[in-house]
């Protein structure tokens, strides 16, 4: 296939704006699956992709193009996740591509996610064919969509196609438009291999195999490679590839193409998104831009509920990383709890995903604790600790300050809603900085909040205020000082490090009163009486009893002199006061569980 006739494009849009069905539509025209190979969402290969409809793990997949004419064309599609988690993996994929088809529901209109991948789209220097989906549903508005998007990108008004991935009206006219408007591959295909890894997954019996584009030279069969961030390891590269919805090896990938190698590579920690492949012999040529190592935003500690199995979620763990090279993790223990890990996740929908995967692949039960983000702790000899883990907060004099994270955000709502959005922001913390009007019924407002106040339940509040319609998206901002303390919740006396927790000192006789009064609910009666304190250092912020169940000693006195029912109470009251000195509470895992519904009340 000749350079000028590769058409490398993604598809990016908000969730449930129909990508994944317009991705379907466009495999069915090109024919590049039979029809009883055909299913919905062809390009989610999770269960949980498909349950949820959204992309958790990107595909690419080549389509050949006959277009009228006899002209044939190499069609690669590159897909895209679609939650503000991944942001850095659209960004690579978007790199390793020449155009973007931007996809909007004719219904719902550009929401907050759309603009921000259509940014990324346009930093990536891509052109951008505006699509209108949806089109065929009763509640579709076209005319005033097409306004919208004819504003937003400053193009005419016929350059915006109509389609209805539902039906596959409209989907010859767009394979048209893909064909004439999205530029060929600009590469130098006599130059020294660079290729872009824009997706990495692990296979158990050939290792990582990197999704890649090529952007310069060739790669084949045979040849050594080395990667940019690791230049010193040599891997020979054993299958060369494209993709079709699984793997066709083809000996040589020239520049311009997208496709796979093999080369028995150990593990998705060394094929990371955003490296560069290079020949070995010629290892000094310039990397790719954009590279950057992902750091995780949320830490949660996950505990098998049956201590033995320990073990299991260990290799559990260890087998998910080597397919998802974000994930963080390492041992600790809990009182409570017993022997678990700390894991570190992009975001919270992401940490939803891998204990999901543990559970259903696995078939591990687990507890979750709180999640909660990295803390900068500043102390008074100059030093900073970071602190994910609140057990871990040093306190006292040594500390000067605490700073949290801090996150840039992006809110599109109707204009009936910003009363509630701006109640909302004031009660998450959030700094307004400016609100802009997309047209007269729509606002995007910006707003910087502190990232542990919107990991819990913060967009599942925003879609309650605004009965679904707003949308948001996030980017990191930085770290600021706050009057941060560390909250324990003690159950006579002594603390229960499985609820700690760093919060805001305006919230936390708020947060203390919720959990305490949730606990006497969840927590069975003893023989004993159980108290339950939220606690700041040594300031108990809210307390709570559990009364204790009492057995009826006397019934069996039948008569006689008071002072011998007498004597059996005081003998019961001295049982007590031991029993309570030496008995330990019973905490039920949904006391854990309700922990955090606390934070999504």
């Amino acid at each position: 296939m000749r350079q000028d006739r590769i058409r490398n494009f993604c598809i990016v849009a908000h969730i449930d704006h129909g990508k994944s069905t317009l991705a379907d539509r466009l495999i069915e025209a090109t024919h590049t699956l039979q029809k009883r190979q055909m299913r919905e969402q062809v390009l989610d290969t999770m269960d949980l992709e498909r349950e949820r409809g959204i992309t958790i793990k990107l595909n690419a997949v080549r389509m050949t193009y006959h277009q009228d004419g006899g002209r044939e064309y190499e069609l690669n599609l590159i897909d895209t996740p679609g939650h503000v988690d991944f942001t850095y993996e659209v960004s690579r994929s978007l790199n390793a591509c020449e155009g973007a088809v931007l996809v909007v529901d004719a219904a719902q209109g550009i929401q907050a996610q759309t603009v921000s991948n259509l940014l990324l789209a346009m930093d990536a220097g891509l052109e951008i064919i505006p699509v209108l989906n949806k089109i065929d549903l009763p509640s579709a508005e076209p005319a005033k969509r097409r306004d919208e998007l004819a504003e937003l990108l400053g193009v005419d008004h016929a350059e915006i196609l109509h389609v209805s991935a539902k039906e596959g009206s409209g989907i010859p006219e767009l394979l048209d438009a893909i064909v004439e408007r999205v530029p060929a591959p600009a590469g130098d295909p006599d130059a020294p291999l660079r290729a872009l890894i824009f997706d990495s997954y692990y296979d158990r019996y050939r290792g990582a195999t990197p999704s890649i584009r090529v952007v310069d030279g060739r790669l084949d069969k045979g040849m050594n490679v080395v990667f940019g961030t690791h230049p010193d390891d040599q891997y020979e590269v054993t299958e060369v590839g494209y993709l079709q919805l699984g793997q066709r090896a083809t000996g040589t990938l020239e520049a311009g193409e997208v496709g796979y190698m093999v080369a028995s590579i150990r593990g998705v920690g060394e094929t990371r998104v955003g490296d560069t492949v290079l020949e070995a012999q010629h290892p000094q040529v310039e990397m790719l831009p954009g590279y950057r190592d992902v750091h995780p935003m949320v830490f949660a500690g996950l505990y098998p509920t049956e201590t033995n199995q320990f073990e299991e979620l260990r290799d559990a763990l260890a087998r998910l990383q080597l397919n998802d090279a974000s994930l963080h993790y390492e041992p600790e223990t809990s009182v409570a709890l017993g022997f678990g890990f700390r894991c570190g996740f992009l975001g919270l929908l992401h940490m939803d995903i891998v204990r999901e995967r543990l559970e259903r692949e696995f078939d591990l039960d687990l507890i979750t604790t709180v999640p909660n983000v990295e803390y900068h702790v500043a102390m008074t000899d100059g030093s900073m600790e970071v602190i994910e883990n609140p057990t871990k907060l040093p306190t006292g004099s040594s500390v000067d300050h605490v700073e949290e994270p801090y996150i840039r955000t992006r809110i599109t709502t109707p204009t009936d809603y910003i009363g509630a959005i701006m109640q909302l922001g004031q009660e998450r913390r959030g700094e307004y900085h400016h609100m802009e009007y997309l047209d007269p019924t729509r606002v995007q407002m910006d707003w910087e909040f502190p990232l542990a106040e919107i990991i819990l339940d913060f967009y599942d509040r925003l879609k309650t205020v605004t009965r679904g319609y707003a949308g948001m998206d996030y980017e990191a901002s930085g770290y600021r000082r706050s009057n941060l303390v560390k909250l324990d919740m003690l159950i006579n006396g002594d603390p229960v490090d499985a609820f700690s927790v760093i919060i805001h000192t305006d919230k936390a006789y708020e947060w203390g009163r919720k959990v305490a009064k949730k606990l006497r609910e969840l927590i069975p009666r003893q023989l004993f009486e159980v108290v339950l304190q939220a606690a700041i250092g040594q300031k108990v912020i809210a307390r709570e009893t559990i009364r204790p169940l009492r057995k009826n000693v006397t019934a069996k006195c039948y008569g006689g002199d008071v002072t011998r029912k007498r004597k059996l109470l005081e003998k019961q009251k001295e049982g007590k006061k031991r029993m309570k000195q030496v008995g330990t509470v019973e905490i039920p895992q949904e006391a854990f569980m309700a922990v955090l519904q606390v934070g999504e009340s």
